[in-house]
């Protein structure tokens, strides 16, 4: 089957580099682990669908005239392209215990860390957030919508639990993940020497091949080492050697066009 056009809107200008959001890469990484090309636009949160950044087109040559297939949700785009035969099921060979482990990781990183991140961004870090995703507004522009995002997000971060929490709490709750997620990898890293010569990508449940998992892992390493509203993450991810060397390692192999971090 030919591989169709895939364009990913991610919400960010430009290209070659990665972006602030964890499943903008989350997206990109899975793409890249299926073996499929896209191209990049930056797209925008009012045009995508479910308002979720990032989403997708997908356009087939035999489609002739037919507009592009809109798709949002990385988790759902990745389900759609194994479903249509476009890239292969990552947990396919895994027991139904393993397939509960990785959705485990992943709901960690997605369904917890990601609010956690979310109020060390938009909460003890609001001037640089706010010109960093929404900078294709004009600076007045930015006043207004930012302060709407930023009553949005209190309130979700309120209703969602994160901020019933002191900031001292939370920044203990993000390391605790972090420190958990070190030790996985160091465990991994550790079984990929016995097996390999030490210089391959090693994975986060220590198999041969990445798992679903590994796409969440790795986008939201990736951000926590570019975003600049996120200092404290930054500092606390890169005090963990193991886990930026299991982020470049998937960058050497899978992402040589882009930009490392600093």
């Amino acid at each position: 089957m030919a591989q169709p056009s895939i364009i990913v809107y991610r919400g960010f200008q430009g290209s070659g580099a990665y972006a602030w959001s964890p499943f903008v890469t989350k997206l990109e990484a899975r793409l890249r682990f299926g073996g499929l090309t896209y191209r990049t636009e930056p797209g925008s949160v009012p045009r995508a669908p479910r308002g979720k950044i990032p989403y997708i087109a997908i356009s087939n040559a035999e489609s002739g005239s037919q507009p592009p297939t809109i798709v949002s949700d990385s988790s759902l785009i990745s389900q759609k392209l194994v479903d249509d035969g476009l890239m292969s099921d990552l947990n396919a060979k895994l027991s139904l215990a393993e397939k509960a482990h990785d959705m485990a990781l992943r709901a960690l990183f997605e369904d917890r860390l990601y609010f956690y991140q979310n109020y060390e961004r938009w909460i003890e870090n609001y001037y640089t957030m706010r010109p960093g995703v929404l900078w294709m507004m004009p600076y007045p522009v930015q006043l207004v919508v930012g302060l709407l995002a930023y009553r949005k997000m209190t309130q979700t971060l309120y209703g969602q639990g994160t901020m019933r929490y002191s900031t001292e709490e939370i920044s203990s709750f993000r390391k605790q993940i972090w420190e958990n997620l070190n030790a996985l990898l160091v465990e991994s890293r550790n079984k990929s020497k016995k097996t390999g010569d030490g210089s391959e990508a090693f994975w986060v449940r220590g198999g041969a091949e990445p798992s679903e998992a590994d796409s969440t892992v790795f986008g939201f390493i990736a951000s926590a080492l570019v975003c600049t509203a996120a200092p404290e993450t930054g500092q606390v991810v890169r005090s963990f050697p193991v886990v930026v060397e299991y982020a470049r390692r998937i960058h050497d192999r899978y992402f040589p066009d882009y930009t490392l971090w600093e």
